[in-house]
């Protein structure tokens, strides 16, 4: 098993998830773990607890990603709480979907932008300022930003963005030991969209019509990938883009 101790982690829209799941893999792994969080402190503390059981040190902070001086305080209070940072999972985001070119509208465009992207490229910024040398920063992506899916160009083309930005941050911080790469997940049942068994009927059965594996991705599944990112089993894996998608095409 991979080991975490006396490391520290921050995941970004951690009180769901796969940031949740993420989070409690890590503290499972032993990390100390900065759970984040926009709006929905009651979840928020539900992970804590789920943490504290686990019995790893927790903290949850408030943050609305879009917002350059809320994550300037979540990185300070990060370290306030426990001297360094090991690992940035950015994380959070939202989703639209279902919604052609022709309909997406300038107000639906800038809160998808402002989260997905801008959000991204400030967290990643963050990290890159203070974490540790030799640490491991994990972007998570969409997998409609390798693979187009009619209605998701807004969704897709913020989450498509920041995969560049890995690409640059990875060769300029580099040098320091310090990874950066991405995780590229399928959709997610029991997560986003999907979190309910009954949603976006259409949808899921084009996704699970694309996929061999007849199934859409699981939460474990990603945290799989965030749990060999994290370790010291991908130290020499650097500005990839890891598909998590159990083959589909689409």
């Amino acid at each position: 098993m991979n080991n975490l101790h006396h490391k520290v982690a921050v995941i970004t829209g951690s009180a769901r998830g796969l940031g949740k799941a993420i989070a409690e893999r890590y503290a499972a792994l032993g990390a100390d773990i900065v759970i984040n969080y926009s709006r929905d402190k009651a979840s928020a503390d539900e992970v804590v607890e789920n943490i504290k059981k686990i019995g790893s040190r927790v903290i949850a902070v408030q943050a609305d990603v879009s917002k350059v001086d809320d994550l300037e305080r979540l990185f300070d209070e990060a370290k306030k709480a426990f001297g360094k940072i090991d690992i940035v999972v950015a994380n959070a985001g939202i989703e639209l979907v279902e919604t052609p070119v022709v309909d997406f509208t300038e107000e639906q465009f800038d809160k998808v932008f402002s989260i997905n992207t801008k959000g991204t490229y400030f967290t990643m910024q963050q990290a890159a300022k203070n974490i540790t040398d030799n640490g491991r920063i994990i972007y998570i992506a969409s997998s409609t930003t390798s693979f187009p899916v009619p209605g998701m160009a807004v969704y897709g083309g913020s989450k498509t963005t920041p995969r560049y930005l890995v690409d640059i941050l990875s060769k300029e911080i580099g040098h320091r030991g310090v990874t950066v790469n991405s995780i590229i997940p399928f959709a997610v049942d029991h997560s986003g969209i999907f979190a309910e068994a009954d949603s976006y009927p259409e949808l899921r059965k084009q996704l699970l019509d694309s996929c061999p594996m007849g199934r859409l991705a699981h939460v474990d599944d990603v945290a799989n990938a965030a749990e060999f990112f994290a370790s010291d089993l991908s130290s020499f894996v650097n500005g990839q883009h890891l598909l998590v998608n159990g083959g589909a095409t689409n």
